[in-house]
């Protein structure tokens, strides 16, 4: 403390330091005192005291965000996760929950945090394309926090919460600006794109300047014990030591750690993995309603024609040992079963290739004048049935482009509101059919890449207009609404045409795998293994190609699913015996509440 034979502007502390005094306010309140006045109006103080009130941190363990998110009410794991992330790991961490449970609301949180404290003002947040705007209009909506979505290079360094895809802020002329920039908070979302250490993404996100780093994946590791190291070396360079060191301690196999409980140890010093199973959050039911339909003879000639020649071609690139065109083929025949009009449109693609004096080309135009005696959709009107029936928002998937042009253009003619949405569309637009689906739209036409990563809980019955080969496309289908948020019971409806390979795809699906009742954390390290063994829409094809009738088609299709069944079995007794990567992930979520309790 000053005393009074002191200097009133400066003290000597140290050969090094020195300590300056400002008296002016205090001088300004004496001559106020001595004059009684002019004296500040009483309202501003108290409306100043409160803002300074309001910013002041009276302990660091608890949450200070909460009292400024009145209109976000988090879930107990999530703010568990918060409180772990500000108080044990310093402000790094991989939030691995799995998915539907909420790792935006808590890297939402965990920024709030950090900003009212003052640690952090200047942020950016990598995330896909397709998600720029859901985290934008999130940041802002649910935590006041005044994010961006980049536009133009100026943004970089104008505004201090930037929301960018990753594949923007690594290229010309953007990449400069972005690695110049100090930033006090990095989050990059689907972080699992960053497991190999070799790519430009990598490479990119390692060179940003960061104090703190949230990196969100549901699967910090897929292939390769690898994947994760390279994870963790970024969060954290070190912490599992040199890759060599880590190979040696904590690897068996590729998949397989050894020294469990040690790694176990280190990874929830730098990860948090919450799990559906643990209760955290409980789910609404799904019910799934799969509706047989008779197609019209006219579109049964057509599907059988289509069939007969995707075979006649695959026999013959088969006979010439060429099945390069083979992506080809396959388009063709899971284009017959959504529409004529997807069809169509390949049919006459393919018509243009063909040399004038193929015999080919001739067997081309006869489907496609089969196409044009085709007037009725036997789908598009059982849609609109249930449409009608259902008589509340609804989303309707396809595969096609052509087919959702069609089903557009049907519904308007019926006087139901339709918007599209689709992979093609920049993001503004797809933020603004967004936004007139959940005003006015009473149905949502979406394509497979349009509906990535979208969230659409305010609606919760789908039609799967068509149903792709991939059990996990359908499920990340059925994830757009059961998730994080739902209030109702989702309803499914799925189509499938009677003597057609849809038929066997949707019994597949439904009866073979049970991929309706599984959640994706299960369904996703299983179809993986699947996957591998059998390249399973490649093996579907050769099922229709190769069978002779629907008697060896049903039978093949049986093997398949005994084979899926396998891999499931194969899955659950690794979890009982020397524990593979995944369950050492899983036990990461479970030490939390352990740790906390015994502070």
């Amino acid at each position: 403390m000053r005393t009074t034979d002191q200097p009133d502007t400066i003290r000597p502390i140290a050969s090094h330091l020195s300590l300056h005094l400002n008296r002016e306010w205090l001088d300004d309140l004496k001559s106020r005192h001595d004059r009684n006045g002019p004296w500040d109006d009483w309202t501003m103080f108290q409306l100043a005291l409160e803002a300074e009130r309001s910013r002041l941190v009276s302990t660091f363990d608890e949450l200070q965000c909460l009292a400024h998110l009145p209109g976000l009410t988090p879930l107990p794991h999530q703010l568990d996760t918060a409180r772990k992330v500000l108080n044990q790991m310093r402000g790094r961490a991989i939030l691995a929950d799995e998915v539907g449970l909420g790792k935006t609301i808590e890297a939402g949180l965990i920024l709030k945090e950090y900003m009212i404290r003052g640690l952090v003002q200047k942020a950016l947040i990598l995330v896909p394309a397709s998600l720029v705007l859901q985290w934008v209009r999130e940041l802002n909506q649910k935590f006041s926090i005044p994010a961006v979505a980049q536009k133009k290079h100026y943004m970089w360094e104008q505004y201090d919460v930037v929301v960018a895809s990753i594949d923007t802020a690594k290229r010309d002329p953007h990449r400069e600006i972005v690695v110049n920039q100090e930033y006090d908070m990095l989050i990059v979302d689907e972080a699992h794109k960053l497991k190999n250490r070799k790519t430009t993404n990598y490479q990119f996100v390692s060179l940003l300047r960061k104090k703190y780093c949230l990196l969100l994946t549901a699967t910090p590791i897929q292939n390769d014990m690898k994947e994760l190291y390279n994870l963790i070396t970024m969060l954290k360079p070190g912490q599992l030591g040199g890759q060599n060191s880590f190979q040696s301690n904590f690897v068996f196999s590729k998949r397989t750690p050894k020294n469990e409980d040690k790694l176990q140890q280190e990874l929830s010093k730098v990860m948090i993995r919450n799990r559906r199973s643990e209760g955290h959050v409980e789910f609404t039911k799904r019910l799934v309603k799969n509706i047989p339909l008779t197609l019209s003879p006219e579109e049964q000639a057509l599907y059988d024609g289509v069939t007969d020649f995707v075979r006649g071609r695959y026999q013959e690139a088969q006979g010439v040992g060429n099945l390069g065109s083979l992506l080809s083929l396959v388009t063709l025949q899971r284009e017959v079963c959504s529409s004529r009009d997807a069809v169509f449109v390949t049919l006459v693609n393919l018509f243009k290739k063909t040399a004038e004096d193929s015999p080919v080309r001739a067997k081309i135009w006869e489907l496609v004048e089969t196409i044009r005696g085709i007037k009725a959709n036997t789908k598009a009107e059982k849609t609109l049935e249930l449409i009608e029936a259902i008589g509340d928002k609804t989303i309707v998937f396809t595969e096609y482009r052509a087919s959702q042009e069609y089903l557009l253009k049907f519904f308007k003619e019926h006087n139901i509101i339709a918007v599209p949405y689709r992979g093609g569309m920049n993001r503004g637009k797809k933020d603004w059919m967004m936004d007139l689906f959940r005003n006015r739209g009473q149905v949502l036409v979406a394509t497979e890449a349009g509906g990535e990563g979208i969230n659409l809980q305010f609606c919760h019955h789908i039609i799967n207009f068509d149903l792709p080969w991939n059990p996990m496309r359908v499920e990340q289908r059925i994830g757009r609404v059961h998730r994080l948020g739902q209030a109702n019971d989702v309803k499914i409806y799925n189509l499938s045409t009677e003597g057609t390979i849809e038929q066997h795809i949707l019994s597949l699906l439904h009866e073979k795998i049970n991929m309706f009742e599984m959640v994706i954390g299960g369904l996703d390290t299983i179809l993986e293994r699947f996957e591998k063994s059998t390249q399973l829409e490649t093996s579907l094809f050769k099922v229709i190609m190769e069978s002779s009738g629907k008697d060896e088609i049903r039978s093949r299709l049986d093997q398949l699913g005994q084979t899926f069944q396998e891999m499931k079995r194969q899955v659950e007794q690794e979890s009982d015996a020397r524990p593979p990567i995944g369950a050492i992930l899983d036990a990461v979520g479970s030490t939390i509440p352990l740790q906390r309790e015994g502070r």
